[in-house]
């Protein structure tokens, strides 16, 4: 699918409307996590250097149609004019006659943004009458949200049908990124799919067996898969009215010629705390009484082997349980491989999820990974072959 980037639109002079995701962490009515405001920087700063006017679009929390004054997005106004370097006015809503009067008062290069767009229902019911009130405050349509584009919103979707539409340099990355790892990647192609249930990842597992060579499992899931091939797993997370879907998959990836990786040992504590007793054994030999809460150091050897083999590697989900130590050993070792192999110029790496995330940050090279997805709802939905409403609309 093909869209059009900042690069194919004319801007000077005319309004842009910037959908853009800051619905970031606040305390104290102070933002304590700017990094989703930094993201949009890029996409401001090009519009405002061609001679656009740059009016933000965006939701805050979940208001449900109403005015929620605790959900204003006034509270982002410091943190946008430090990191945008520039003053930034508001409207008090994001139609009607306070937001056209601010979009009249702005001059070439300045920046608007406008009340939470989840003020109105119309927003999360993709209204039209909405989407034409948004529209009629700009010439052209900018979507830098690619963590809300798997929602069919008023200012996601129905807005881009109404007026020339095209992706942001935040969106555009993310698109590029994904479609060098799962549209045309290359070859040889792993993902590793870590987390607790196997329930909560079917269509990403039934979709990634058809588009990898190699699936590696981790976290909580590979037990389901480990009872799944007839082992026990002791006291250990294990979803085992999944077993036969377990096998469904592992027979579908035969099927598909890709490998599914398990642990061959694993790391087991009869105590899930920091700095609790634990031992290696090998996968089918995890006592009636222990935990499997990490892959052992043999299966952390298999995985950086497959990813020395291969051109492209995403992950989504750890391989234990990462938050607490000594568990966190089997994902910092794979991803600092995984990063090791990216700086070389061996692997295309592309990671998501907010677990995903925080573990890289952890391991400590979250910036070597050729591209960290933000986005949460949004990237799973690719990765399980969805179409994301607010991706097609702007190829339409």
């Amino acid at each position: 699918m093909s869209w059009k980037t900042l690069d194919d639109m004319d801007f000077k002079g005319k309004t842009a409307l910037v959908r853009v995701d800051i619905n970031v962490p606040v305390e104290a009515g102070r933002v304590t996590d700017a990094t989703r405001i930094e993201k949009i920087v890029p996409t401001v700063r090009d519009i405002r250097a061609r001679g656009g006017k740059v009016v933000l679009l965006a939701h805050f929390g979940r208001p449900k149609g109403k005015v929620v004054p605790e959900m204003s997005l006034r509270v982002t106004l410091p943190a946008l004019e430090a990191a945008l370097g520039t003053p930034v006015a508001f409207a008090e809503d994001c139609v009607g006659a306070p937001a056209k009067k601010a979009v009249a008062a702005l001059a070439p290069g300045e920046v608007l943004l406008l009340e939470n767009t989840r003020f109105h229902a119309g927003e999360e019911s993709n209204d039209p009458t909405l989407a034409a009130g948004l529209a009629a405050l700009g010439q052209i349509y900018v979507n830098d949200a690619f963590s809300a584009a798997h929602r069919a919103h008023a200012s996601t979707e129905a807005i881009a049908h109404l007026m020339p539409a095209c992706a942001g340099r935040l969106m555009e990355a993310e698109l590029k990124a994904l479609d060098a790892a799962l549209g045309d990647p290359e070859r040889p192609v792993a993902a590793v799919v870590g987390g607790a249930k196997v329930s909560t990842k079917l269509d990403l597992l039934g979709n990634l067996v058809e588009k990898v060579d190699h699936l590696i499992i981790g976290g909580g899931m590979a037990n389901t898969f480990l009872v799944a091939r007839g082992i026990e797993v002791g006291a250990s997370l294990a979803e085992r009215d999944m077993a036969e879907t377990a096998r469904a998959i592992m027979a579908k990836a035969k099927e598909a010629g890709c490998s599914i990786e398990l642990p061959v040992d694993v790391v087991v504590a009869r105590e899930f705390r920091a700095g609790a007793a634990s031992r290696t054994v090998a996968a089918d030999a995890c006592p009636a009484d222990a935990m499997i809460l990490d892959a052992g150091p043999d299966t952390v050897d298999m995985i950086t082997e497959v990813f020395a083999r291969c051109r492209t590697l995403i992950w989504n989900g750890p391989l234990g349980a990462f938050e607490i130590t000594p568990f966190d050993a089997a994902t910092n070792a794979a991803a600092r491989k995984a990063a090791e192999l990216t700086r070389g110029g061996r692997l295309v790496s592309v990671a998501g999820g907010g677990d995903t995330v925080a573990a890289l940050n952890k391991a400590g090279v979250a910036g070597d990974f050729t591209f960290i997805s933000t986005a949460g709802g949004a990237f799973l939905e690719w990765m399980e072959g969805k179409t994301l409403p607010g991706v097609a609309a702007l190829g339409a």
